[in-house]
C-alpha cells in the first residue's frame, strides 16, 4: 500500500496536467462519478456533516486497526473533492491520519479555486475525519 504522502503525489501530479481550470474540475468530477453510492442506511442526520452548503454524509468504520470511509454528497463537485480526500485517508491508522500534513489541496491549487463556502465544507470534512481518527485512538488507547 502506498503512503499518504505517495497518494498526495500521485493527486498533484494527475492535476499538473492541466492547466485550466476548467479541465481540472473535469477531473474532479470524473473522480465523484467514480465514488460509490452511499447506502441509503447511511444517510443519517448524525452521518451529515455541518457546515457544508451542500449536504454531504461521512460514514465512519473501523476495522484491523484502519479507518474505512464511505461519503456521499449531492453537489458533484463536493463529491469529486470528497473522492480525493477519501484517497488519501481510506483505510489508514489513526496516527497516519492525525499526522498528516494535507498538502494536495494547496499544490493543486484548490485552495484558491473554491468557493468560500465549499472550502469550509471541505475542511468540515477534514476535521470529522481527523476528529474519528483521535477518538478510535483514544478507544484502543483505553482498550
Amino acid at each position: 500500500m502506498q503512503t499518504i504522502n505517495e497518494v498526495q503525489q500521485e493527486i498533484i501530479d494527475e492535476f499538473s496536467l492541466y492547466d485550466d481550470w476548467m479541465d481540472k474540475y473535469a477531473v474532479i468530477i470524473e473522480h465523484g462519478n467514480a465514488l460509490p453510492s452511499l447506502d441509503e442506511k447511511y444517510k443519517t442526520p448524525e452521518n451529515i456533516i455541518e457546515g457544508c452548503q451542500s449536504r454531504v454524509w461521512l460514514q465512519t468504520d473501523y476495522r484491523d486497526g484502519k479507518l474505512w470511509f464511505q461519503a456521499e454528497s449531492d453537489a458533484i463537485i463536493v463529491k469529486g473533492l470528497l473522492a480525493l480526500v477519501l484517497r488519501v485517508f481510506d483505510g489508514r491508522t489513526p496516527d497516519e491520519i492525525i499526522g498528516t500534513d494535507l498538502r494536495f489541496l494547496k499544490e493543486i491549487g484548490l485552495t484558491e479555486h473554491l468557493s468560500p463556502t465549499r472550502s469550509n465544507g471541505l475542511l468540515s470534512v477534514i476535521k470529522q475525519i481527523r476528529f474519528y481518527a483521535i477518538a478510535y485512538k483514544a478507544k484502543m488507547e483505553k482498550a
